[in-house]
């Protein structure tokens, strides 16, 4: 019996039983399972590989991390050497290097 069955099934005994809260819980417990399972198929993850497809996106998403904060961190990193270097040329025209190197 499939889960769409079940849920007919549930929904009938409610009816007939009058609704309990335990059949109510398990009305909405099967209709959660099988939203959960339709969400999953919509998105491609519904056959046996997703546990593995997954741990792959994962693992890009990790390396994808790693490479933006190494970028972030070369940048900032040229950029202060940038500016000492900048400060360095302007202390040395400040004491008149440029004039003893002519």
């Amino acid at each position: 019996m499939d889960r769409t069955e079940m849920i007919a099934r549930l929904m009938a005994e409610a009816k007939e039983d009058g609704c309990k809260l335990v059949m109510l819980r398990a009305i909405v417990e099967e209709a959660t399972d099988l939203g959960a399972d339709c969400a999953l198929q919509r998105a491609g993850l519904g056959d046996s590989d997703a546990r593995n497809d997954l741990a792959e996106l994962r693992e890009l998403l990790r390396g994808w991390r790693d490479v933006k904060a190494s970028v972030q961190r070369a940048a900032l990193a040229w950029l202060v050497r940038g500016m000492l270097a900048l400060a360095l040329i302007g202390v040395a025209a400040r004491l008149g290097v440029t004039e003893v190197l002519q």
